[in-house]
């Protein structure tokens, strides 16, 4: 899912299993547009990776690393959950 924060930032949110909870800015850097939120989620070697809806390409969820390109990131967002509330933290 997308949440839209103070300034029109757009954080996608991933919930894998284990309840282990991601946030990554939602705007895919290669296409411009934000989707990466409606990207599938995955694996690859052992990292959880998001792989974007436009043009394939995949980031790690834990660090926003391009694992096609890595010269290129997105930015990731802390995630707490308390008492059932997903909360997004500032960087």
């Amino acid at each position: 899912m997308a949440a839209l924060l103070a300034g029109d930032v757009q954080v996608a949110i991933f919930r894998l299993p284990g309840d282990e909870f991601f946030g990554l800015s939602n705007i895919d850097p290669f296409s411009g547009a934000a989707v990466l939120a409606r990207g599938i989620v995955g694996d690859s070697d052992g990292v959880p990776v998001v792989s974007s809806p436009i043009y394939k390409q995949s980031f790690d969820l834990r660090t926003g690393v391009c694992l096609d390109d890595d010269r290129v990131r997105v930015r990731t967002y802390p995630i707490r959950v308390t008492g059932g509330v997903v909360h997004v933290e500032s960087p």
